[in-house]
């Protein structure tokens, strides 16, 4: 296999510019100052470079500036070593191990490549040079070297190391700017001087991060996924990775994130409104499927909180793109009243396992074994549900019907939904008693129903239905009865937390239905 060492300018000691090809014919060695092997060429080298003269060219490539000045010192070799310590040269050569050496002609084209050290193939080479080029035979001891030497592994195929140079690499997938920022500045200062942060610091987005953040995904980099509202803002997996980085994701989360994208830039799910209302709503994310487990996420105790780090950065990598990419910043086009935490991050996996029923993305219309992220809007929330006394079905499914009543407040009714999280304590309970999940849908709605004539404005409270709303209504209007939900399908329930404890959860939506946002699912089909 021979090796094209493609054209290149590289300092010598002196820093002085040496360029490659020259229109001479050239001998190029990769090495580096560590490895043994390398250490025991020079000596070889040396002596072709006395031998070649001015007939060739003769470069030796080093790999670090402090080991090409180790080595001056150690060897006080013929000739000088060239600075790679960029090792982009070394990337382009595509050089696996160190020595290599690569026989050109004048134009760059290889006739030969030895790789290691070889003792009969060297020896071969110098004779070989001495046929077609004149070179006289190097005064080499060939007796008293090895016969062979296995080489080291190039810096430019570390693993740390390769992904910064495929990045920088003239045929990188990488197209977002860069910034570069000056040497005494501190990064992650710098990205919230820029805007860039949550108000949490970032994990800065290199690009050695951006490529390990693209092999979790088979997507192009620059296959658009959406347009972000509201500044409707291409957004690439490339720049899903880099908010990924950001949020300080794995990159086995980015079919996740790059799915939610897609959901949540729907009509239906209405991201730009969600963003703007004062009151504060904010999208929350459900995974189901396969998916859960193979990244680790938490579906257990705590499953809501803090303390799992799939969970946590997935929802707030979708919050910086909405951020970074859509331009939904508050102060800007995001105008919460108060604000949400809900808007640092919230995803959370069902723990369908624990659940006696159909878990929420088969109740949606995936089957089983898909991997899906269904996407709520919701404006407060997880409010806790306390209930350690109920010991049958409805007298539980009760609690929690009371307990929505305060959503928006206890007079809004048909206003908006709700995401209920029953944790597995209650769910024993609701199993005992045989009890699905439309039957606690249908038990909300029974003890929430109220006559319009009590859910009117009063002295008490002025929220609620008004006398010229009633009015248009007709006769009777006053005695109808309202549950709190427009339908029991605004009722969405999922399973999830510890084992122990009876507190389970509810989210308060939106504006629900076509006026506001539409809970959207998506199945992961890039897995």
């Amino acid at each position: 296999m021979n090796i094209t060492v493609p054209p290149f300018s590289l300092s010598n000691s002196q820093s002085e510019q040496v360029s490659f090809p020259s229109g001479k014919a050239s001998l190029v060695c990769f090495i580096k100052e560590d490895c043994p092997t390398c250490r025991e060429v020079i000596p070889v080298l040396a002596a072709m470079a006395d031998a070649v003269g001015d007939t060739l060219d003769f470069h030796v490539i080093g790999q670090t500036q402090a080991g090409n000045q180790t080595l001056l010192e150690t060897f006080v070799p013929p000739f000088d070593i060239l600075d790679d310590s960029s090792l982009k040269v070394s990337y382009a050569s595509d050089i696996d191990t160190v020595p290599t050496l690569v026989w050109s002609d004048g134009q760059g084209k290889p006739s030969q490549t030895l790789i290691g050290f070889v003792k009969d193939e060297w020896r071969a080479l110098t004779e070989s040079l001495n046929a077609e080029q004149g070179v006289p035979a190097p005064a080499v001891d060939w007796q008293n070297l090895p016969d062979w030497r296995p080489g080291c592994g190039s810096l430019s195929v570390d693993p740390l190391i390769a992904d910064r140079l495929r990045a920088e690499a003239e045929n990188s997938p990488l197209r977002a700017r860069r910034i570069d920022i000056g040497v005494a500045d501190d990064e992650i200062e710098f990205m919230f001087d820029q805007g860039f942060s949550d108000g949490l610091p970032l994990v800065p987005p290199t690009p050695e991060r951006v490529m390990r953040m693209l092999a979790g995904t088979r997507r192009d980099p620059q296959d658009v996924l959406a347009q972000m509202p509201p500044n409707m803002g291409d957004v690439t997996v490339e720049k899903v990775a880099i908010n990924a980085v950001m949020a300080g994701c794995k990159p086995e989360y980015m079919p996740v994130i790059n799915t939610i994208v897609q959901a949540i830039c729907t009509d239906e799910y209405n991201i730009h409104g969600v963003m703007a209302t004062t009151m504060g709503a904010s999208p929350v994310v459900v995974v189901n499927g396969p998916i859960r487990e193979r990244i680790g996420m938490n579906m257990q105790l705590g499953a809501l909180g803090q303390g799992n780090r799939a969970n946590a950065t997935i929802g707030r990598a979708v919050r910086l793109i909405i951020r970074n990419v859509g331009g939904a910043k508050p102060g800007g086009t995001e105008r919460s009243t108060l604000g949400n935490p809900m808007k640092f991050t919230m995803s959370f996996p069902e723990w369908e396992e624990r659940s006696p029923w159909s878990p929420l993305h088969v109740e949606r219309g995936f089957a089983e074994e898909d991997s899906v992220v269904s996407v709520f809007t919701m404006s407060s929330g997880p409010t806790l549900i306390v209930d350690q006394d109920s010991r049958s079905g409805a007298g539980l499914a009760g609690t929690m019907g009371l307990s929505l009543e305060s959503a928006f407040n206890p007079k809004a009714h048909y206003a908006t939904d709700c995401l209920l999280v029953v944790v597995p304590e209650h769910v024993d309970t609701f199993v005992r008693d045989n009890y699905s999940k439309a039957d606690i849908r249908a038990r909300i709605q029974e003890v929430t129903a109220k006559p319009i004539g009590q859910l009117m404005a009063d002295d008490i409270s002025g929220a609620g239905f008004k006398p010229e709303m009633v009015e248009k209504m007709g006769p009777g209007a006053m005695d109808k009865m309202m549950p709190k939900f427009r339908s029991e399908d605004d009722i969405h329930i999922v399973v999830a937390g510890s084992q122990a404890g009876k507190f389970s959860g509810a989210f308060h939506g939106w504006a629900s239905g076509e006026i506001g946002s539409i809970p959207v699912s998506r199945k992961i089909d890039e897995l």
